[in-house]
């Protein structure tokens, strides 16, 4: 369920920055709140709850592997997870809600949207790293033991 969610994370956060991202630029102070608003508002809806299960599988996957090799698997994934929410709740929220209260300034929105973009990459790179752990995790977990260890 970790790698799951995990999962949902790194495919959203890169279909924002390789779909999403590009057509930024076509956004100004008329359409981009039903391009942007209304989406972001029910993703920080779903992924809030989200973040709250990953934080407990992460809790208890990181008891369960305490004794093992692989407890910086879930360490790291800890980290980013809070360090995900902590740039979320801290400085992307903020932007979130500039843009839901309306921006009328087109050098605001600019900026406003600059400012979100480079923060998600951020994200995004964090949640990278999530992935790649677990990734990384099971398939340490699939190899066979080396029988001369």
């Amino acid at each position: 369920m970790l790698f799951l969610c995990a999962s949902m994370y790194l495919g959203t956060g890169w279909s924002l920055v390789l779909f999403s991202f590009p057509i930024a630029p076509q956004l100004t102070v008329h359409n981009y709140y039903l391009q942007f608003v209304p989406q972001v508002d029910t993703a920080t809806r779903f992924f809030t709850y989200m973040t709250a299960l990953m934080l407990a599988l992460a809790g208890v996957m990181l008891v369960s592997e305490w004794r093992t090799r692989f407890r910086w698997v879930p360490a790291i994934v800890l980290a980013g997870i809070v360090a995900a929410t902590v740039l979320t709740t801290r400085v992307i929220l903020p932007l979130n809600a500039a843009m839901r209260n309306g921006i009328t300034d087109s050098a605001v929105l600019t900026d406003v949207l600059s400012r979100w973009m480079t923060l998600n990459r951020v994200r995004v790179g964090i949640w990278t790293v999530e992935w790649t752990a677990l990734i990384w995790y099971f398939a340490a977990q699939a190899r066979p033991a080396d029988p001369t260890a």
